[in-house]
């Protein structure tokens, strides 16, 4: 019997500045939730500080014994949800978890299965713009949100938010294979397969610079248009 409300997944590699701060920020969260952490091999110390200081505040902490990327953190966490909903958290500080309960209350007041936190609703896209690669990476993304919707016939205005929020049954129910940042492409991909709707709600966002420890590549942008045409025409 489901009796915890939210589970939030947290994949974590190499963000010894911003995972303390994180989760103690999830922590203080005003919501009945399960913390599942999953460090993906990290070696800059995060993974020392999760076991020392962590490790009995959290309520699952999986080890990676190689890195595998995002997506493989995801999957090797979804086996052990108990909450009715599940979001996925990145263990910067890009997203706040106070946002939770606007995500939440969406899917319980309307009934939806899914709903994503977008960046750019109902705000200017290049608020949060600190330099001319941060400029390029939001013109990627309204690029690869277009393709999406393309594709996969939907209305989103940010297809590649970290903030995804799922019923938990159908998040469990769905095979997912990509262990990078493809996840994102090919989670949204197979809910356009199963005609799910995704609702969208904005929330709050700081962007930071790859000085600042952002991962995402323009590599990952390729990969992300050849998963899209993977799960759409050829799965």
């Amino acid at each position: 019997m489901i009796n915890t409300q939210l589970t939030v997944i947290i994949p974590v590699f190499n963000e010894i500045n911003s995972i303390e701060q994180l989760l103690i920020k999830v922590l203080n969260s005003k919501i009945d939730k399960q913390i599942i952490v999953v460090d993906d091999y990290s070696s800059d110390g995060t993974r020392e500080l999760l076991i020392n200081k962590f490790k009995d505040k959290m309520d699952k902490i999986i080890f990676h014994q190689k890195n595998l990327g995002k997506g493989a953190a995801i999957k090797s966490a979804q086996k052990y949800i108990i909450g009715k909903y599940t979001i996925i958290q990145d263990a910067d500080l890009e997203y706040d978890p106070a946002d939770y309960p606007i995500l939440i209350n969406e899917a319980i007041k309307n009934k939806f299965k899914v709903v994503y936190g977008s960046r750019v609703l109902n705000k200017n896209m290049y608020t949060n713009t600190k330099n001319f690669s941060h400029k390029i990476r939001i013109w990627g993304n309204i690029f690869l949100t277009f393709l999406s919707n393309k594709i996969n016939n939907q209305k989103l205005t940010d297809a590649h938010t970290c903030y995804k929020l799922f019923d938990s049954d159908l998040f469990k129910s769905i095979n997912l294979q990509e262990n990078d940042f493809s996840f994102c492409p090919e989670i949204t991909t197979k809910l356009s397969n199963k005609n799910i709707i995704i609702k969208e709600v904005p929330i709050n966002y700081k962007g930071r610079t790859y000085d600042e420890g952002k991962k995402i590549k323009s590599s990952d942008g390729l990969k992300a248009i050849f998963v899209l045409f993977k799960y759409k025409f050829f799965y």
